[in-house]
């Protein structure tokens, strides 16, 4: 059963085309954290936040990924809470959750 993160965070940016530029080498490094299957990258400059949304294979590696990021994280006043994941409900609102599609 797969697992979603969400985490966030206050920032005064960069967002945009800028946040892309600043945060590409970070993006694809987490391609290569144990269990990562996507995420989806969120930022609002009009209320200063951004963070993401992630799945995971199974609530260890979503919590390992957690903890290695919450002491980087942890100064910067990061929220973040793990979710089972429904895949029978999100497949019929056409969520990335299919086990067939991994």
């Amino acid at each position: 059963m797969p697992y979603l993160l969400q985490m966030d965070f206050p920032t005064e940016g960069p967002f945009g085309p800028a946040m892309t530029e600043a945060f590409t080498e970070l993006a694809e490094s987490i391609n290569d954290e144990p269990g990562f299957l996507w995420k989806v990258w969120t930022e609002n400059s009009d209320t200063g936040e951004a963070g993401g949304v992630y799945l995971f294979e199974s609530r260890e590696t979503a919590q390992r990924y957690l903890d290695k990021h919450t002491g980087r994280l942890g100064g910067f006043g990061i929220t973040a809470k793990i979710f089972e994941v429904n895949e029978a409900l999100s497949a019929i609102n056409h969520a990335p959750v299919d086990p067939a599609q991994r």
